[in-house]
């Protein structure tokens, strides 16, 4: 179980009661955005608290009015979700940033801009963020947040996400080499070896990957290959 010294608090206010409770920062937040972790390692101690700091638990009457039991087994993790998870301020900053750049990741890989049907480099995307003041909340999920993000990025950056379905052909030398490039950047839609050798298939990736995926390829095969995209979506 984690020390009481590592610790934070999360505290909620409930029936004009305050109830708090010890546990680990990082894996408190992946409770609360809904991973499964067995509360021996989210909490520093199964007790619920008036106070923490002054080792003071929460009265039995008190938690039942608030919670329907006075089992804290069960008042925790409700305590973990619904309340308030003290963090500094650095660790606030560090979960944003990562958040950020998972979402930046996730925009790159899955969008382009409707035109051309082409990916937006990083760098672009970053630059809409900031011009957008877009706010990454530390608390919730990234896939969540991706399309609240990108209705305020719309307004300065044409795009959209895309599903393209793309067809290889690679001759013998090379297709052992790429199966596994390949099956990695999506769904493989059809997979056919011909009598001469050659692999035929068609992957279903997102569509901010196309250029990725034509580079990996090249690079296996150096350039003996045919590819061509069969479907927008």
């Amino acid at each position: 179980m984690l020390s009481v010294d590592k610790a934070i608090i999360a505290r909620m206010k409930s029936h004009e009661h305050s109830f708090e409770v010890l546990v680990d920062c990082e894996k408190a937040i992946a409770v609360r955005e809904g991973k499964q972790i067995p509360l021996s390692e989210v909490a520093a101690a199964i007790n619920v608290f008036s106070d923490a700091k002054k080792g003071l638990e929460a009265p039995k009457g008190a938690l039942q009015e608030a919670f329907g039991t006075t089992n804290a087994e069960e008042i925790i993790p409700a305590i973990i979700k619904r309340g308030e998870i003290q963090l500094t301020q650095e660790y606030r900053e560090n979960l944003r940033n990562t958040k950020r750049k998972q979402i930046v990741e996730i925009i790159h890989r899955n969008g382009v801009d409707p035109k051309t049907h082409s990916p937006h480099p990083i760098t672009r995307i970053e630059n809409a963020f900031q011009e957008a003041k877009v706010h990454i909340d530390e608390f919730r999920d990234v896939n969540e947040q991706v399309q609240d993000i990108l209705k305020k990025m719309r307004v300065i950056l044409p795009i959209r996400f895309e599903i393209k379905e793309i067809e290889v052909k690679i001759s013998p030398e090379y297709a052992p080499k790429c199966y596994s490039a390949v099956r990695s950047f999506g769904t493989l839609l059809k997979d056919e070896w011909q009598n001469n050798g050659y692999w035929i298939a068609v992957v279903e990736l997102p569509g901010g990957m196309e250029s990725d995926f034509y580079d990996k390829l090249n690079k296996i095969c150096h350039g003996n290959m045919e590819a061509r995209l069969i479907k927008t979506k």
